[in-house]
């Protein structure tokens, strides 16, 4: 029997070890990440935004209340800086004037600060106590802060149809927060696959017990890639209460600028 020659033994060696080597199986952890990662990063790019809200409060007999606000956002560009946000109650007269000022941080807390024009002084809202609820609505402090994608660890659980737009396919991904203070152990997510957009997110309290679901529903598109949720639910599983958010007249790249975004703008911004 002939001899291979060294070199094409070698060859031959390798290419067998190509063919028979099992692929690259991804972890539950790494399909989460990417999964999350693909969401977040399809939104990178808009830099400053302004949005109109509307925001019903429903409590759990039916009852309901509404308030105006506006909503203004500068991005930063780093993954590993958060992006910062004004919100701002125009009606009703009681809360006219109230304003949240919010620097998202990674593995940190949240800077944030409230403004109570009553008051007429700004609070700074303490890095434990960001679970509370925001002006008395179903979201907490932490919900209004920019969901940074390195915030959360993440795990692959599975793929279904999704449970808002149910024609569409959603993967389900499980998030934990990695900031200490976190009000949730976890929170469960689904991204549909054609836009990679959030469509529902259950939040798990510090028991481990359901305590809120948020749905994204009525999804639009801005300047052909920028996808934005024109209607957000919260329900609270525990008190029966919901608080619907309502989107409308979009701007970005409005000229929003850091020094818009620092404590002593809240007194004057409008």
């Amino acid at each position: 029997m002939k001899k291979l020659p060294l070199k094409l033994l070698s060859l031959t060696l390798a290419a067998a070890v190509v063919f028979t080597a099992p692929a690259y199986a991804e972890t539950p952890e790494e399909k989460g990440f990417a999964i999350a990662a693909k969401s977040d990063r399809s939104d990178r790019g808009f830099g400053d935004s302004n949005v109109k809200l509307k925001m019903d409060l429903h409590n759990a007999h039916g009852q309901k209340s509404g308030r105006t606000l506006i909503m203004k956002t500068l991005e930063d560009a780093n993954e590993e800086v958060g992006d910062k946000s004004i919100v701002l109650f125009d009606e009703p007269a009681d809360i006219k004037g109230t304003a949240l000022l919010s620097h998202a941080r990674i593995l940190k807390a949240d800077d944030q600060w409230l403004y109570l024009p009553a008051l007429k002084r700004i609070k700074r809202i303490s890095s434990v106590n960001k679970s509370g609820p925001f002006v008395g609505s179903e979201f907490a402090f932490e919900d209004f802060t920019s969901q940074e994608l390195n915030k959360f660890s993440y795990k692959y659980l599975r793929t279904e149809p999704c449970p808002v737009a149910t024609e569409l396919t959603c993967d389900v991904v499980e998030r934990y927060p990695r900031y200490e203070h976190s009000g949730y152990t976890r929170q469960i997510a689904w991204f549909d696959q054609k836009h990679s957009q959030q469509r529902r997110v259950d939040f798990y309290d510090r028991k481990d017990d359901l305590l809120k679901t948020l749905e994204f529903q009525d999804y639009k598109i801005y300047k052909d890639k920028y996808w934005r949720p024109l209607t957000m639910t919260m329900k609270n599983h525990l008190t029966g209460k919901s608080t619907v958010l309502s989107y409308s007249n979009y701007e970005f790249s409005v000229g929003l600028r850091d020094k818009d975004f620092v404590k002593g703008v809240l007194k004057r911004v409008r």
